[in-house]
Protein backbone atom coordinates (compact mmCIF):
# COMPACT_ATOMS: atom_id res chain seq x y z
CA UNK A 1 0.00 0.00 0.00
CA UNK A 2 1.04 3.71 -0.97
CA UNK A 3 0.44 6.61 1.15
CA UNK A 4 -1.43 9.66 0.34
CA UNK A 5 1.59 11.71 1.45
CA UNK A 6 3.78 9.63 -1.13
CA UNK A 7 1.42 10.24 -3.97
CA UNK A 8 1.37 13.83 -3.53
CA UNK A 9 4.91 14.26 -2.69
CA UNK A 10 5.48 12.44 -6.39
CA UNK A 11 2.94 14.74 -8.23
CA UNK A 12 4.62 17.89 -6.83
CA UNK A 13 8.31 16.47 -7.88
CA UNK A 14 7.04 15.54 -11.08
CA UNK A 15 6.11 17.39 -14.92
CA UNK A 16 3.73 20.19 -14.38
CA UNK A 17 1.80 21.78 -17.20
CA UNK A 18 -1.09 20.31 -19.20
CA UNK A 19 0.75 18.58 -21.10
CA UNK A 20 -0.25 15.60 -17.93
CA UNK A 21 -3.05 14.74 -17.26
CA UNK A 22 -4.92 13.39 -13.99
CA UNK A 23 -8.10 10.83 -14.67
CA UNK A 24 -10.43 10.61 -11.51
CA UNK A 25 -13.21 7.97 -11.96
CA UNK A 26 -15.87 8.99 -9.68
CA UNK A 27 -17.83 6.62 -7.29
CA UNK A 28 -16.02 5.01 -4.88
CA UNK A 29 -12.79 6.81 -5.89
CA UNK A 30 -13.77 10.86 -5.72
CA UNK A 31 -16.75 9.91 -3.06
CA UNK A 32 -17.26 7.12 -0.83
CA UNK A 33 -19.99 4.74 -2.42
CA UNK A 34 -22.16 5.20 -5.16
CA UNK A 35 -24.16 8.54 -6.47
CA UNK A 36 -26.83 5.98 -7.57
CA UNK A 37 -27.69 5.47 -4.23
CA UNK A 38 -28.86 8.93 -3.58
CA UNK A 39 -30.55 9.03 -7.38
CA UNK A 40 -32.43 5.37 -6.68
CA UNK A 41 -33.47 7.14 -3.36
CA UNK A 42 -34.84 10.05 -5.17
CA UNK A 43 -36.48 8.20 -7.41
CA UNK A 44 -38.02 5.52 -4.57
CA UNK A 45 -39.13 8.56 -2.80
CA UNK A 46 -41.01 9.43 -5.92
CA UNK A 47 -42.24 6.31 -6.80
CA UNK A 48 -40.24 6.44 -10.30
CA UNK A 49 -38.74 2.51 -9.79
CA UNK A 50 -40.87 -0.39 -11.03
CA UNK A 51 -40.98 -3.75 -10.20
CA UNK A 52 -39.21 -4.63 -13.19
CA UNK A 53 -36.36 -2.42 -12.90
CA UNK A 54 -35.66 -3.60 -8.75
CA UNK A 55 -35.63 -6.80 -9.59
CA UNK A 56 -33.27 -6.30 -12.14
CA UNK A 57 -30.91 -3.63 -10.02
CA UNK A 58 -30.95 -6.39 -7.02
CA UNK A 59 -29.96 -9.32 -9.04
CA UNK A 60 -26.97 -7.41 -10.67
CA UNK A 61 -25.96 -6.24 -7.73
CA UNK A 62 -25.78 -9.88 -6.60
CA UNK A 63 -23.81 -10.99 -9.41
CA UNK A 64 -21.20 -8.51 -9.19
CA UNK A 65 -19.74 -6.63 -11.43
CA UNK A 66 -21.54 -6.55 -15.19
CA UNK A 67 -20.13 -6.11 -19.00
CA UNK A 68 -21.31 -3.28 -20.71
CA UNK A 69 -23.58 -5.16 -22.22
CA UNK A 70 -25.24 -5.82 -18.88
CA UNK A 71 -24.77 -2.68 -17.87
CA UNK A 72 -26.20 -0.92 -20.29
CA UNK A 73 -29.19 -2.81 -20.47
CA UNK A 74 -29.58 -1.94 -16.39
CA UNK A 75 -29.14 1.72 -17.34
CA UNK A 76 -31.41 2.31 -19.91
CA UNK A 77 -34.01 0.80 -17.82
CA UNK A 78 -32.63 3.23 -15.50
CA UNK A 79 -33.19 5.86 -17.50
CA UNK A 80 -36.35 5.57 -19.38
CA UNK A 81 -38.71 7.48 -17.01
CA UNK A 82 -36.61 10.58 -17.77
CA UNK A 83 -38.08 10.69 -21.01
CA UNK A 84 -39.92 14.25 -21.96
CA UNK A 85 -38.13 15.75 -18.73
CA UNK A 86 -35.58 18.70 -19.98
CA UNK A 87 -32.03 18.66 -19.18
CA UNK A 88 -32.30 21.52 -16.79
CA UNK A 89 -34.81 19.77 -14.47
CA UNK A 90 -32.20 16.88 -14.43
CA UNK A 91 -29.20 19.32 -13.53
CA UNK A 92 -31.61 20.62 -11.15
CA UNK A 93 -31.93 17.35 -9.69
CA UNK A 94 -28.34 16.87 -9.42
CA UNK A 95 -27.69 20.00 -7.76
CA UNK A 96 -30.29 18.79 -5.22
CA UNK A 97 -28.24 15.28 -4.42
CA UNK A 98 -25.05 16.87 -4.76
CA UNK A 99 -26.04 19.43 -1.42
CA UNK A 100 -28.12 16.53 0.29
CA UNK A 101 -26.02 13.73 -0.15
CA UNK A 102 -23.05 13.09 -2.45
CA UNK A 103 -21.38 16.37 -1.47
CA UNK A 104 -20.78 14.78 2.18
CA UNK A 105 -19.30 11.70 0.64
CA UNK A 106 -15.83 13.52 -0.92
CA UNK A 107 -12.85 11.71 0.11
CA UNK A 108 -10.45 14.58 1.70
CA UNK A 109 -7.73 12.17 0.61
CA UNK A 110 -9.02 12.44 -2.72
CA UNK A 111 -9.54 16.45 -2.74
CA UNK A 112 -5.87 16.46 -1.38
CA UNK A 113 -4.66 14.63 -4.76
CA UNK A 114 -7.14 17.20 -7.30
CA UNK A 115 -5.65 19.99 -5.43
CA UNK A 116 -2.09 18.92 -5.70
CA UNK A 117 -2.42 18.01 -9.42
CA UNK A 118 -4.38 21.62 -9.72
CA UNK A 119 -1.20 23.03 -8.28
CA UNK A 120 0.72 21.59 -10.90
CA UNK A 121 -1.40 22.80 -14.01
CA UNK A 122 -2.24 19.27 -14.95
CA UNK A 123 -5.35 19.02 -16.85
CA UNK A 124 -8.05 16.95 -14.43
CA UNK A 125 -10.48 14.80 -15.82
CA UNK A 126 -13.20 13.03 -13.94
CA UNK A 127 -14.18 9.94 -15.91
CA UNK A 128 -17.19 7.95 -14.70
CA UNK A 129 -20.06 5.70 -15.99
CA UNK A 130 -22.28 8.08 -13.84
CA UNK A 131 -24.80 10.71 -15.38
CA UNK A 132 -23.57 14.31 -16.10
CA UNK A 133 -26.30 14.84 -13.57
CA UNK A 134 -24.26 13.12 -10.73
CA UNK A 135 -20.77 14.41 -11.55
CA UNK A 136 -21.47 17.95 -12.41
CA UNK A 137 -22.22 19.34 -9.63
CA UNK A 138 -19.08 17.94 -7.54
CA UNK A 139 -16.75 18.90 -10.30
CA UNK A 140 -17.63 22.71 -10.52
CA UNK A 141 -17.00 22.12 -6.81
CA UNK A 142 -13.50 21.10 -7.04
CA UNK A 143 -13.04 23.77 -10.08
CA UNK A 144 -13.05 20.46 -12.88
CA UNK A 145 -13.55 21.55 -16.04
CA UNK A 146 -13.58 18.39 -17.78
CA UNK A 147 -16.07 16.06 -17.57
CA UNK A 148 -16.00 12.41 -19.30
CA UNK A 149 -19.31 10.62 -18.42
CA UNK A 150 -22.15 8.72 -19.44
CA UNK A 151 -24.06 11.51 -21.83
CA UNK A 152 -28.30 11.33 -21.76
CA UNK A 153 -29.72 11.69 -25.10
CA UNK A 154 -32.02 14.61 -25.61
CA UNK A 155 -33.74 16.35 -28.38
CA UNK A 156 -34.35 19.81 -28.34
CA UNK A 157 -33.47 19.66 -24.89
CA UNK A 158 -35.89 17.34 -23.91
CA UNK A 159 -34.47 13.49 -23.03
CA UNK A 160 -35.21 11.09 -24.66
CA UNK A 161 -34.86 8.56 -22.42
CA UNK A 162 -32.07 6.59 -24.27
CA UNK A 163 -28.27 6.83 -23.81
CA UNK A 164 -26.32 8.79 -26.34
CA UNK A 165 -23.41 6.95 -27.64
CA UNK A 166 -21.57 4.29 -25.66
CA UNK A 167 -21.63 4.45 -21.82
CA UNK A 168 -18.40 5.17 -19.87
CA UNK A 169 -18.02 1.59 -18.75
CA UNK A 170 -15.30 -0.91 -18.73
CA UNK A 171 -13.75 -0.67 -22.64
CA UNK A 172 -15.86 2.60 -23.02
CA UNK A 173 -14.25 4.36 -20.20
CA UNK A 174 -11.49 3.70 -21.52
CA UNK A 175 -11.84 4.63 -25.30
CA UNK A 176 -13.28 8.09 -23.92
CA UNK A 177 -10.17 8.40 -22.48
CA UNK A 178 -8.33 7.90 -25.66
CA UNK A 179 -10.00 10.25 -27.71
CA UNK A 180 -9.92 12.78 -24.87
CA UNK A 181 -5.99 12.52 -25.03
CA UNK A 182 -5.76 12.80 -28.63
CA UNK A 183 -8.27 15.57 -28.81
CA UNK A 184 -6.12 17.71 -26.11
CA UNK A 185 -2.47 16.41 -27.41
CA UNK A 186 -1.99 14.59 -23.86
CA UNK A 187 0.31 11.20 -24.12
CA UNK A 188 -1.08 8.59 -22.67
CA UNK A 189 1.85 7.51 -20.36
CA UNK A 190 1.51 11.34 -18.94
CA UNK A 191 -1.81 10.38 -17.19
CA UNK A 192 -1.99 9.77 -13.78
CA UNK A 193 -5.09 7.19 -13.05
CA UNK A 194 -7.26 6.43 -10.38
CA UNK A 195 -10.32 4.56 -10.04
CA UNK A 196 -11.61 1.64 -7.88
CA UNK A 197 -13.62 -0.75 -9.57
CA UNK A 198 -13.07 -3.90 -11.19
CA UNK A 199 -14.57 -2.49 -14.68
CA UNK A 200 -11.76 -0.03 -14.82
CA UNK A 201 -8.67 -2.18 -15.31
CA UNK A 202 -8.75 -1.27 -19.15
CA UNK A 203 -8.62 2.33 -18.23
CA UNK A 204 -5.75 2.63 -15.40
CA UNK A 205 -4.42 -0.41 -18.10
CA UNK A 206 -3.95 2.66 -20.55
CA UNK A 207 -2.34 5.61 -18.30
CA UNK A 208 1.33 5.76 -17.44
CA UNK A 209 1.05 6.65 -13.66
CA UNK A 210 -1.94 4.14 -12.33
CA UNK A 211 -3.25 4.19 -8.85
CA UNK A 212 -6.02 1.88 -7.62
CA UNK A 213 -8.48 3.92 -4.29
CA UNK A 214 -9.79 1.11 -2.27
CA UNK A 215 -9.76 -0.90 -5.20
CA UNK A 216 -12.28 -4.09 -5.93
CA UNK A 217 -11.12 -8.09 -5.59
CA UNK A 218 -10.40 -8.19 -8.99
CA UNK A 219 -8.38 -4.80 -9.58
CA UNK A 220 -6.76 -5.53 -6.65
CA UNK A 221 -5.54 -8.62 -7.84
CA UNK A 222 -4.27 -6.92 -11.10
CA UNK A 223 -2.57 -4.51 -9.48
CA UNK A 224 -0.62 -6.46 -7.13
CA UNK A 225 0.52 -8.77 -10.27
CA UNK A 226 1.19 -5.59 -12.55
CA UNK A 227 2.77 -3.59 -9.52
CA UNK A 228 0.28 -0.47 -9.26
CA UNK A 229 0.61 1.74 -5.93
CA UNK A 230 -2.77 1.05 -4.25
CA UNK A 231 -4.31 3.85 -2.01
CA UNK A 232 -6.72 2.90 1.03
CA UNK A 233 -9.04 6.18 1.65
CA UNK A 234 -10.91 5.81 5.33
CA UNK A 235 -14.21 4.89 4.97
CA UNK A 236 -17.41 5.52 7.38
CA UNK A 237 -18.78 3.00 9.81
CA UNK A 238 -21.36 0.49 8.03
CA UNK A 239 -25.10 1.56 8.31
CA UNK A 240 -25.38 -1.38 10.82
CA UNK A 241 -22.56 0.12 13.20
CA UNK A 242 -24.58 1.79 15.82
CA UNK A 243 -21.48 3.61 17.86
CA UNK A 244 -21.83 6.71 15.14
CA UNK A 245 -25.19 7.27 16.31
CA UNK A 246 -24.19 7.01 20.23
CA UNK A 247 -21.06 8.84 20.02
CA UNK A 248 -22.95 12.05 18.61
CA UNK A 249 -25.93 11.90 20.64
CA UNK A 250 -23.54 11.81 23.29
CA UNK A 251 -21.71 14.68 21.80
CA UNK A 252 -24.89 16.47 21.43
CA UNK A 253 -26.04 15.82 25.00
CA UNK A 254 -22.44 16.96 26.49
CA UNK A 255 -23.65 20.54 24.48
CA UNK A 256 -26.63 20.36 26.95
CA UNK A 257 -24.99 19.24 29.88
CA UNK A 258 -22.06 21.39 30.26
CA UNK A 259 -24.76 24.74 29.14
CA UNK A 260 -26.53 23.81 31.92
CA UNK A 261 -23.43 23.60 34.25
CA UNK A 262 -22.50 26.67 33.49
CA UNK A 263 -25.76 28.49 33.87
CA UNK A 264 -25.95 27.06 37.39
CA UNK A 265 -22.11 28.65 37.83
CA UNK A 266 -23.10 32.13 36.41
CA UNK A 267 -25.81 32.16 39.09
CA UNK A 268 -23.76 31.17 41.67
CA UNK A 269 -21.14 33.61 41.28
CA UNK A 270 -23.44 36.74 39.47
CA UNK A 271 -21.00 36.07 36.72
CA UNK A 272 -22.20 35.42 33.24
CA UNK A 273 -19.01 35.11 31.56
CA UNK A 274 -17.84 32.70 34.36
CA UNK A 275 -20.38 30.27 33.54
CA UNK A 276 -20.20 30.90 29.69
CA UNK A 277 -16.46 30.13 30.06
CA UNK A 278 -16.61 27.06 32.06
CA UNK A 279 -19.64 25.67 29.83
CA UNK A 280 -17.42 26.35 26.74
CA UNK A 281 -14.18 24.86 28.56
CA UNK A 282 -15.69 21.75 29.36
CA UNK A 283 -17.47 20.90 26.27
CA UNK A 284 -14.56 21.20 23.55
CA UNK A 285 -12.94 18.55 26.48
CA UNK A 286 -15.53 16.54 26.96
CA UNK A 287 -17.25 16.10 23.64
CA UNK A 288 -14.20 14.92 22.09
CA UNK A 289 -13.39 12.64 24.36
CA UNK A 290 -17.24 11.58 23.93
CA UNK A 291 -16.72 11.00 20.55
CA UNK A 292 -13.25 10.21 20.28
CA UNK A 293 -12.41 12.87 17.97
CA UNK A 294 -9.20 14.31 18.91
CA UNK A 295 -7.62 17.46 18.08
CA UNK A 296 -4.23 18.43 17.07
CA UNK A 297 -3.09 21.96 17.52
CA UNK A 298 0.10 23.69 15.69
CA UNK A 299 0.82 27.20 16.88
CA UNK A 300 -1.30 26.97 19.54
CA UNK A 301 -0.20 29.61 22.05
CA UNK A 302 -0.88 31.96 19.32
CA UNK A 303 -4.49 31.86 20.49
CA UNK A 304 -2.86 33.18 23.90
CA UNK A 305 -0.69 35.57 22.81
CA UNK A 306 -2.85 38.99 21.79
CA UNK A 307 -6.43 38.90 23.19
CA UNK A 308 -9.18 39.89 22.77
CA UNK A 309 -9.25 39.16 18.73
CA UNK A 310 -10.96 38.36 16.02
CA UNK A 311 -10.44 34.47 15.50
CA UNK A 312 -10.86 33.51 11.54
CA UNK A 313 -11.93 29.55 11.03
CA UNK A 314 -12.65 27.99 8.14
CA UNK A 315 -16.26 26.82 8.52
CA UNK A 316 -17.45 23.16 7.73
CA UNK A 317 -19.38 21.61 10.16
CA UNK A 318 -21.56 23.20 12.80
CA UNK A 319 -21.02 20.56 16.13
CA UNK A 320 -17.21 19.91 14.96
CA UNK A 321 -16.19 23.14 14.64
CA UNK A 322 -17.87 24.17 17.92
CA UNK A 323 -15.93 21.66 19.32
CA UNK A 324 -12.98 22.60 17.81
CA UNK A 325 -13.36 26.23 18.64
CA UNK A 326 -14.36 25.26 22.30
CA UNK A 327 -10.77 23.26 22.36
CA UNK A 328 -8.62 25.92 21.12
CA UNK A 329 -9.97 29.14 22.61
CA UNK A 330 -11.28 27.77 25.79
CA UNK A 331 -12.71 30.90 27.41
CA UNK A 332 -12.56 34.59 27.03
CA UNK A 333 -14.83 34.26 23.77
CA UNK A 334 -17.94 34.15 22.31
CA UNK A 335 -18.85 33.83 18.15
CA UNK A 336 -20.64 35.57 15.36
CA UNK A 337 -24.01 33.16 14.86
CA UNK A 338 -26.99 33.75 12.03
CA UNK A 339 -29.81 35.31 13.17
CA UNK A 340 -31.45 31.94 12.24
CA UNK A 341 -30.05 30.31 14.56
CA UNK A 342 -31.59 32.44 17.43
CA UNK A 343 -35.16 31.01 16.40
CA UNK A 344 -34.27 27.33 16.95
CA UNK A 345 -35.43 25.93 19.61
CA UNK A 346 -33.52 25.24 22.71
CA UNK A 347 -30.16 26.10 20.85
CA UNK A 348 -31.30 29.44 20.23
CA UNK A 349 -31.75 30.17 23.72
CA UNK A 350 -28.75 28.63 25.16
CA UNK A 351 -27.22 30.86 22.38
CA UNK A 352 -28.43 33.73 24.01
CA UNK A 353 -27.25 32.72 27.19
CA UNK A 354 -23.85 32.14 26.00
CA UNK A 355 -23.75 35.91 24.91
CA UNK A 356 -23.48 34.86 21.17
CA UNK A 357 -23.59 37.84 18.40
CA UNK A 358 -26.57 37.21 15.93
CA UNK A 359 -26.19 38.41 12.49
CA UNK A 360 -28.82 39.53 10.67
CA UNK A 361 -28.14 39.48 6.94
CA UNK A 362 -31.40 40.86 5.70
CA UNK A 363 -30.33 44.11 5.17
CA UNK A 364 -27.35 45.61 5.96
CA UNK A 365 -28.47 47.91 8.46
CA UNK A 366 -29.19 45.32 10.64
CA UNK A 367 -25.95 43.82 9.58
CA UNK A 368 -24.36 46.62 10.71
CA UNK A 369 -26.23 46.71 14.01
CA UNK A 370 -25.12 43.34 14.50
CA UNK A 371 -21.21 43.86 13.96
CA UNK A 372 -21.45 46.67 16.71
CA UNK A 373 -22.77 44.70 19.39
CA UNK A 374 -19.61 42.60 18.29
CA UNK A 375 -17.50 45.50 18.64
CA UNK A 376 -18.67 46.31 22.17
CA UNK A 377 -17.97 42.72 23.40
CA UNK A 378 -14.67 42.93 21.97
CA UNK A 379 -13.86 46.23 23.72
CA UNK A 380 -14.84 44.57 26.64
CA UNK A 381 -12.41 42.08 26.28
CA UNK A 382 -14.15 39.50 24.80
CA UNK A 383 -13.05 37.64 21.53
CA UNK A 384 -15.34 36.81 18.56
CA UNK A 385 -14.69 34.03 16.52
CA UNK A 386 -16.24 33.62 13.30
CA UNK A 387 -16.27 32.43 9.79
CA UNK A 388 -14.89 34.61 7.32
CA UNK A 389 -16.42 32.70 4.30
CA UNK A 390 -19.71 33.61 6.35
CA UNK A 391 -21.10 30.07 5.70
CA UNK A 392 -20.26 26.59 6.37
CA UNK A 393 -18.57 25.19 2.62
CA UNK A 394 -19.22 22.15 0.44
CA UNK A 395 -16.15 20.67 0.38
CA UNK A 396 -12.36 21.64 1.44
CA UNK A 397 -12.32 24.71 -0.79
CA UNK A 398 -12.01 27.85 1.30
CA UNK A 399 -14.93 30.10 -0.35
CA UNK A 400 -15.02 33.79 -0.67
CA UNK A 401 -13.80 35.78 1.98
CA UNK A 402 -16.17 38.52 3.34
CA UNK A 403 -15.24 41.88 4.81
CA UNK A 404 -17.47 41.65 7.53
CA UNK A 405 -14.63 40.03 10.24
CA UNK A 406 -12.05 43.02 9.23
CA UNK A 407 -14.48 45.47 9.92
CA UNK A 408 -15.05 44.35 13.24
CA UNK A 409 -11.54 43.80 14.51
CA UNK A 410 -10.65 47.61 12.76
CA UNK A 411 -12.90 49.14 14.39
CA UNK A 412 -11.87 47.62 17.62
CA UNK A 413 -8.64 48.00 17.25
CA UNK A 414 -7.84 44.28 17.78
CA UNK A 415 -6.10 41.71 16.02
CA UNK A 416 -7.38 38.76 13.49
CA UNK A 417 -5.63 35.62 14.26
CA UNK A 418 -6.19 33.18 11.51
CA UNK A 419 -7.26 29.15 12.39
CA UNK A 420 -7.11 26.55 9.88
CA UNK A 421 -8.88 23.37 10.58
CA UNK A 422 -7.94 20.82 8.02
CA UNK A 423 -10.43 18.27 7.72
CA UNK A 424 -13.90 19.06 10.47
CA UNK A 425 -16.13 18.06 7.25
CA UNK A 426 -14.37 14.72 7.14
CA UNK A 427 -15.15 14.22 10.61
CA UNK A 428 -19.07 15.65 10.12
CA UNK A 429 -20.00 16.95 6.94
CA UNK A 430 -22.51 19.99 6.67
CA UNK A 431 -25.18 17.59 6.68
CA UNK A 432 -24.76 14.81 7.97
CA UNK A 433 -26.35 13.19 10.91
CA UNK A 434 -23.56 11.22 13.09
CA UNK A 435 -19.81 12.25 13.39
CA UNK A 436 -17.17 9.83 12.89
CA UNK A 437 -14.32 9.18 15.29
CA UNK A 438 -10.40 10.55 14.23
CA UNK A 439 -7.98 13.48 14.42
CA UNK A 440 -8.93 16.65 13.68
CA UNK A 441 -5.65 18.93 12.37
CA UNK A 442 -5.98 22.80 12.81
CA UNK A 443 -2.81 25.42 12.66
CA UNK A 444 -3.26 28.72 14.00
CA UNK A 445 -1.28 31.19 12.02
CA UNK A 446 0.45 34.91 13.70
CA UNK A 447 -1.91 37.13 14.38
CA UNK A 448 -2.53 40.14 12.32
CA UNK A 449 -2.43 44.01 13.66
CA UNK A 450 -5.30 46.04 12.55
CA UNK A 451 -5.07 49.34 14.79
CA UNK A 452 -5.56 51.37 12.68
CA UNK A 453 -6.19 50.21 9.57
CA UNK A 454 -8.11 51.52 6.52
CA UNK A 455 -10.19 50.07 3.90
CA UNK A 456 -7.49 50.00 1.40
CA UNK A 457 -5.87 47.95 4.18
CA UNK A 458 -8.57 45.57 4.51
CA UNK A 459 -9.23 45.49 0.37
CA UNK A 460 -5.07 44.55 0.33
CA UNK A 461 -5.11 42.25 3.61
CA UNK A 462 -8.42 40.51 2.55
CA UNK A 463 -7.18 38.57 -0.42
CA UNK A 464 -3.70 37.68 1.22
CA UNK A 465 -5.47 36.26 4.23
CA UNK A 466 -7.97 34.00 2.29
CA UNK A 467 -4.87 32.85 0.36
CA UNK A 468 -2.97 32.06 3.70
CA UNK A 469 -5.28 29.27 4.19
CA UNK A 470 -5.27 27.92 0.51
CA UNK A 471 -1.72 27.48 1.33
CA UNK A 472 -2.04 26.10 4.50
CA UNK A 473 -4.72 23.43 3.05
CA UNK A 474 -2.35 22.36 0.05
CA UNK A 475 0.84 22.31 1.63
CA UNK A 476 0.22 21.07 5.15
CA UNK A 477 0.60 22.43 8.07
CA UNK A 478 1.41 25.56 5.79
CA UNK A 479 5.13 25.99 7.30
CA UNK A 480 6.00 27.94 4.01
CA UNK A 481 2.70 29.69 4.10
CA UNK A 482 3.02 30.84 7.71
CA UNK A 483 6.72 32.08 7.08
CA UNK A 484 5.29 34.20 4.28
CA UNK A 485 2.68 35.55 6.31
CA UNK A 486 4.72 36.46 9.01
CA UNK A 487 7.05 37.98 7.15
CA UNK A 488 4.19 40.34 4.92
CA UNK A 489 3.27 41.18 8.55
CA UNK A 490 6.80 42.15 9.60
CA UNK A 491 7.34 43.91 6.18
CA UNK A 492 3.86 45.59 6.32
CA UNK A 493 4.28 49.56 6.07
CA UNK A 494 3.15 52.23 8.91
CA UNK A 495 -0.14 51.85 9.62
CA UNK A 496 -2.66 53.30 7.13
CA UNK A 497 0.21 54.12 4.65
Amino acid sequence: MNSVDDVVASIKSGPSGPAVAAIFDFDGTLIEGYSATALYGHRARNFQIGPDELVRTVIAGLRGTPDEAGFTDLMERGIRGWAGRTEDDLLELGEQLFAGEIGGALFHDAWRLVRAHQNRGHTVVIASSATRLQVAPMARELGIEHILCTELESAGGIITGRIAGRPLWGGGKAAALRAFTDQHGIALDACYGYANGNEDIPLLSNVGHPHTVNPQPSLARHADEKGWPQLTFATGPGILDPFPIIRTAAMFGSLFATAGVGVVAGVLTSNRRIGVDLATSLFGDIAGWLGNINVVVTGEDRVWSQRPAVFFINHQSTLIDALVTARILRRGYTVVAKSEVRQMPVIGQMFDLADVAFLDRSSTSKAISALQSATEKLRSGVSIAMAPEGTRSMSPKIGKFKKGGFHLAVDAGVPIVPIVIRNAGEIMWRNANTAREGIIEVVVHEPVPTAGWTRADIDRWLPRMRQLYIDTLDDWPGTRAGDEWSKAIADAPGVGD
